[in-house]
This record gives structure tokens, sequence and C-alpha cells, in this order.
């Protein structure tokens, strides 16, 4: 794995995770690092789902591939913050 890979892990997930935490309602209680960490889990997890379901890889934009690991981060979102509100 290079430096390249690792940061565009980083920026990917960090876009997912963004994207999934604007999709979901009312105010989240996560700061913005915790949510960056759930979108690179979401993107990976997307990533490997398409593979299994055999979602071809394109030069351009995979948007079946983006869908799904926006979806995992709205609802890894979802979880962490309702996790964190329940331990208040």
């Amino acid at each position: 794995m290079t430096i390249a890979s690792i940061l565009g892990a980083i920026v990917i997930g960090a876009v997912v995770g963004a994207i999934g935490r604007l999709l979901l309602p009312g105010r989240q209680a996560i700061g913005w690092i915790l949510t960056v960490v759930v979108g690179i889990v979401a993107a990976l997890i997307g990533t490997a789902i398409a593979q299994v379901l055999g979602v071809a890889t394109t030069n351009g934009i995979d948007w079946i591939e983006l869908v799904m690991q926006v979806v995992l981060a709205a609802v890894g979102v979802g979880l962490v913050a309702g996790l964190k509100r329940s331990r208040v």
C-alpha cells in the first residue's frame, strides 16, 4: 500500500462520510474525524460488496459502488451517533 493510496482512501472516506452525514436529518453528535473514519470503513465495505455482486469497474466513476458507499456511510454515521448519544 502506497502513501498515495492511503491519502486517496482518506479523501474518498471524507467525501463519502460527509455525504452520508448530510443525508441524515437532524444533528449528529460525532466529530469530523469520526465521520471520516466511518466514511473510510463504508467506502471499503461498499467496494467489497460491489465486487462480490459483480459490479464492473470502469475508468470513470462507478455510480453503483458510490451509492453503496454513501448509503453505508449514512447508516454508519447514524449508528455511531446513536451509540454516542446512548452513552451520555
